[in-house]
């Protein structure tokens, strides 16, 4: 501990006298008008462009800022591996503490009235099982850094910008690990970041947000980034009124970014803000600042401002005592959904969106397929990760003009969590209930091989989330999305893997998430569908009671029957059907449905109905496999 921190009296001692400290504005904003490119790591600069960093800490300490963060926002593990330097973290972490104190010598105000706090952003990950990080290299991570910063002397920790609760939970009992591992002690400051409807990212309100932080130790809570000063007084507020005893900051950005010539531009004045200081100290804010798009001129304004009396009206967040209360009940139960619960034999056609507007030729098909005596028909989202329409278009136009039920498929793969909801409630709108929950196929194989294919939940949980929470009027955070919704949910399943005991373990956890139904990878050899069930006994103790429909695939020539059994993980076929398919020469197609229409009779008595995948959307084969058997009509 150096002589200014054996001096400086304690950075909570000196909030609950009653201080305020005004805290600096963007770092990245004028690290980039001082030419570095804004895809550049700007954490590595602590140690390759040191006096850049600094001069940045000087200008917002001749602004009047009193609390500085250091240059750490995302000097952890993971974000750094981004750029190479993944085993540099506590040597950066180090350099960005020690670039501050240098700051200070550089001007003529005393070491200890300036409170150096460590910046830790999130991790850059989704946590399991919403993205692809456990719970351990979570924690390591934040470890590894907030350890760092603790050696290197900072006065606190600032957590900024966290949008998932959890992980920030997670960061906050590192830092109080630390306290019993290492003997440090160091307050902690806490903010989230809230969307445009005053919500985080997983759907919690500033109240529900406050009481959290508290609960988990922070002693300081807020709110940082998010929008411009106005939605951060209407959060600010809102916690306050939620726990009037918490010590409060504000740091928002400068009013929400507009590009104008491909820059981003950030419309708050200096005045504005100025106003806005005067504002989060009367709520009761005890750190005043900025985050994206301020400057120094920002922070001298709100420096300026507090100095002032207060002359402003904290704004109150009416709370209405009496409001009408919607009666919350789920829609009727889907057609298949009565289907299977009747024990009807069902059968599904899988259906591919078109690679144009134009739908003409797919309600036809889908005629064919109902007059042929299909019972529903399956919705593909991009087959093989080609661009094709929006299934959800496709799905609603064969139910209206149709009228044939829909299962849409719902890939987790491409999507954000914020998505994935949002397209729920959007299928629940359009009344397609029927869903199918599937990994998707990876865009490595398809049309845009360089498209965006990150996922933040596996397929299990999205089951979980739809079963258990939006079934229930939920949302993922627990919010109320008002009325139920009543989703009827499918999933996959490979009876016939090589591992079974690997799928087996799967299918539990499906079955556990509130799994409906599932989809059988096509079947070619029926006897294997035994060895499942028998496995599924002896692993679990008990029958397998899942309704499936079994896939049943009309194969179209040799070659593609040969791609499938070398190339398709799960599926085999037996050397019999390849002879059958080679001897039939130019009327392989014509095989390929009588085959078809024998696996359809073998599986029968063993599942709760048939999925049929046509190939290369040859629907009228698919007609004739359907056509063929009038007791499953």
């Amino acid at each position: 501990m150096n002589e200014s921190q054996m001096s400086k009296q304690p950075l909570l001692e000196f909030l609950k006298n009653g201080g305020t400290l005004v805290a600096d504005g963007a770092m990245g904003t004028l690290l980039h008008q001082h030419g570095v490119a804004l895809n550049a790591c700007f954490e590595h600069l602590n140690i390759t462009a040191p006096e850049m960093v600094q001069s940045v800490h000087v200008e917002y300490l001749l602004a009047g800022a009193r609390l500085i963060e250091s240059n750490t926002f995302g000097a952890n593990r993971y974000k750094l591996a981004e750029y190479g330097l993944g085993e540099l973290v506590t040597e950066i972490n180090t350099a960005a503490v020690e670039n501050i104190r240098q700051a200070i010598a550089k001007t003529d105000i005393p070491a200890d009235s300036v409170y150096i706090v460590g910046s830790v952003g999130p991790i850059g990950l989704r946590l399991r099982p919403y993205g692809k990080i456990n719970p351990t290299e979570l924690r390591t991570g934040f470890v590894e850094q907030i350890r760092a910063l603790a050696y290197a002397g900072v006065d606190a920790i600032l957590f900024e910008t966290f949008s998932d609760h959890n992980e920030l939970f997670t960061a906050i009992e590192v830092v109080k690990s630390i306290e019993e591992t290492d003997g440090i002690t160091l307050p902690i400051i806490a903010q989230m970041t809230f969307a445009q409807d005053d919500r985080t990212l997983l759907g919690y309100s500033p109240a529900r947000a406050a009481h959290e932080l508290i609960k988990a130790g922070a002693d300081i809570i807020g709110v940082n980034c998010s929008a411009g000063p106005s939605q951060i007084a209407t959060i600010l507020t809102t916690m306050h009124q939620a726990m009037p005893n918490a010590m409060l900051s504000a740091m928002p950005n400068a009013g929400y970014p507009q590009t104008i010539g491909g820059r981003a531009m950030y419309p708050a004045t200096t005045d504005y803000f100025g106003d806005y200081a005067q504002t989060f100290k009367a709520i009761g804010a005890r750190i005043v600042g900025g985050c994206c798009g301020t400057t120094p001129a920002h922070i001298n304004a709100m420096s300026l401002a507090l100095q002032k009396p207060i002359a402003v009206e904290v704004p109150i967040q009416v709370i209405e005592a009496t409001q009408e209360v919607e009666i919350l009940t789920s829609d009727n139960p889907t057609s298949l959904a009565r289907r299977l619960a009747d024990g009807k034999f069902t059968i599904t056609v899988e259906i591919a969106p078109p690679k144009s507007y134009a739908v003409e030729k797919l309600v036809n098909s889908a005629r064919l397929l109902r007059e042929a005596g299909a019972d529903i028909l399956d919705v593909a989202d991009t087959p093989a990760a080609r661009m094709r329409m929006s299934p959800w278009a496709v799905a609603h136009i064969i139910q209206d003009q149709v009228g044939m039920e829909t299962v849409l498929h719902f890939p987790t793969r491409g999507r954000n969590v914020l998505r994935v909801q949002g397209d729920l409630l959007a299928s629940h709108a359009l009344d397609l209930r029927n869903l199918f929950v599937t990994m998707g196929d990876p865009t490595k194989i398809g049309d845009y091989p360089e498209a965006m294919d990150n996922f933040d939940i596996a397929p299990s949980k999205l089951i979980e989330l739809i079963k258990q929470k939006m079934n229930h009027g939920q949302d993922l955070a627990g919010s109320s999305i008002g009325k139920p919704t009543a989703f009827h949910v499918g999933c996959a399943l490979n009876m016939f893997a090589d591992d079974l005991d690997h799928e087996v373990k799967l299918t539990i956890k499906k079955l556990e998430a509130g799994a409906d139904f599932a989809l059988g990878q096509a079947v070619f050899e029926p006897h294997k569908i035994d060895l499942f069930l028998e496995r599924f006994l002896a692993v679990t103790g008990e029958h397998f009671k899942l309704p499936v429909l079994m896939g049943i695939m009309p194969l179209y020539s040799l070659r593609q029957a040969q791609f499938l059994h070398n190339e398709v993980p799960g599926i085999s076929i037996p050397d019999s059907l390849m002879k059958r398919m080679e001897d039939a020469g130019e009327d392989a197609p014509q095989e390929g449905v009588k085959i078809a229409q024998e696996l359809l009779r073998a599986v029968r008595p063993l599942v709760a109905g048939a999925y049929i995948i046509p190939a290369f959307g040859r629907y009228e084969l698919a007609a004739e496999v359907i056509a063929d058997m009038p007791i499953f009509a």
